[in-house]
């Protein structure tokens, strides 16, 4: 048989066997995602600076805040962060089933603080207070709002790594989503606490 033949004959390779996604080119390429989302923030917090004394004539962080409601929900999403941390712990003991109770607390953590941010923007639109009342509440609105997209995108992401494992298990390939995910969410936290500290505490007793 000729060599022509023989290269006739050969079946065309449509895939590759290797990985596609290095796990180092994959953790860059999340860092640097989070590192675009630190300048999105980082614009809205300095916005928030500049117009959150601008009332026009209206109610003032004193007059809107309920700080006893938004420390619930600050300790909501900060148990989320724990509950995550311990979902990973699991993972690396490659404890599916624990990973996934984890993660489902995790996921209603995160919806509990959803849940409270929206019953926060509900009596304040009530109250007049919504997002064209004054410059101070469309910069708040805006990071704040930024923030909770952030978090129901992350309980999506958190939702769909729960089918994966619960149908492939603790793969490598989901082992390394499970990693971005926990790096997004402790983003989130530490994105909170500033919102916790800058907007909420600065305002009430600045």
């Amino acid at each position: 048989m000729s060599a022509t033949q023989v290269q006739t004959d050969e079946k065309p390779t449509f895939y590759l066997t290797e990985d596609h996604h290095p796990e180092n080119s994959t953790m860059l390429g999340f860092w640097l995602y989070l590192m675009s989302d630190c300048l999105i923030f980082a614009m809205l917090f300095a916005t928030h600076g500049v117009l959150g004394r601008n009332y026009a004539a209206g109610p003032s962080p004193a007059d809107l805040f309920d700080l006893s409601l938004v420390a619930i929900n600050t300790a909501m999403l900060l148990l989320s962060s724990i509950t995550y941390g311990f979902a990973m712990l699991q993972m690396e003991r490659g404890a599916k089933m624990e990973t996934l109770v984890w993660l489902a607390i995790t996921g209603l953590f995160g919806a509990a603080f959803l849940g409270l941010e929206l019953y926060e923007f509900y009596h304040l639109i009530l109250e007049g207070a919504g997002p064209t009342r004054s410059a101070f509440l469309s910069s708040f609105f805006t990071l704040v709002g930024t923030h909770g997209l952030h978090v129901t995108f992350g309980i999506i992401w958190l939702i769909t790594l729960m089918v994966q494992v619960h149908k492939r298990g603790l793969i490598p390939e989901n082992r390394r989503r499970l990693m971005c995910l926990s790096m997004f969410w402790h983003f989130l936290d530490v994105i909170w606490i500033g919102v916790f500290s800058f907007v909420y505490l600065l305002g009430v007793v600045g």
